[in-house]
């Protein structure tokens, strides 16, 4: 396996604080590991048998609830540490990690875990970070779907992905990694026909521009507009 060149983690929390030796020492239990688009990490209900950060890429994390039911949970980008099912005391992956684009990730065995976050108080960090990112993403997702109208959760999905994922282009902020309507319909809970009448509609008004799996916030002030000020929206709530 081709050893990993410090340089390309050295700024990232959970390399941060640490002596450049310790740095290599780290890098040195991990694998890298190539993904490409469509191809998955890791699977739901597999055993969480390591745990990973995402060097280059996008993934999607996705999740079948019992009933059947696909959703996407959130996307992961560069530098995030991802599959921490340890973190939260599970022996088993929650959710399937699938790259959105040609991805790169390292991966340390779980069986490192312990040892690991003694010995590197920024992995623990970062995996706290991570914890309660997941967390405040979840409860503000289940408060969206339980109180507000589609529209709303539409807006905040969007704004969400431009501020984790953004790129400045002319036309506004482009969502930096191939994103479909119906992956929106399945993180906002909805369906795909709601949300294509959602964003024609503000494609028409200006507010978004679409193509083959590429959405650009085109007004994002009206956007914040809104996800936050229900008067001013009609109302749907499938």
């Amino acid at each position: 396996m081709a050893s990993v060149d410090r340089s390309l983690v050295a700024n990232l929390p959970m390399f941060a604080g640490l002596a450049p030796a310790e740095q290599d020492e780290l890098l040195r239990e991990a694998r890298s590991t190539r993904y490409p688009k469509g191809s998955a990490v890791f699977d739901q209900g597999a055993k969480a048998d390591h745990f990973y950060l995402l060097l280059h890429g996008h993934l999607r994390v996705e999740k079948v609830t019992p009933q059947g039911h696909q959703s996407v949970v959130r996307y992961v980008s560069a530098g995030e540490l991802f599959g921490v099912a340890q973190a939260m005391n599970l022996t088993h992956y929650p959710a399937t990690a699938v790259a959105a684009v040609d991805s790169i990730a390292l991966a340390w065995p779980s069986s490192s875990w312990n040892r690991l976050l003694a010995k590197y108080p920024s992995l623990a960090a970062s995996a706290l970070q991570t914890v309660g990112s997941r967390l405040q993403d979840t409860q503000a997702r289940v408060m969206e779907i339980s109180s507000e109208q589609v529209e709303q959760r539409v807006a905040h999905a969007l704004l969400r992905l431009a501020k984790q994922a953004g790129r400045k282009v002319a036309a506004g902020v482009e969502i930096d990694f191939p994103i479909s309507r119906q992956d929106v319909a399945e993180m906002t809970g909805t369906t795909l026909h709601t949300v294509s009448r959602i964003l024609s509609a503000w494609e028409q008004q200006g507010l978004v521009e679409g193509g083959r799996q590429r959405i650009v916030l085109r007004d994002t002030s009206r956007l914040h507009v809104l996800a936050e000020d229900e008067a001013a929206k009609p109302r749907s709530k499938l």
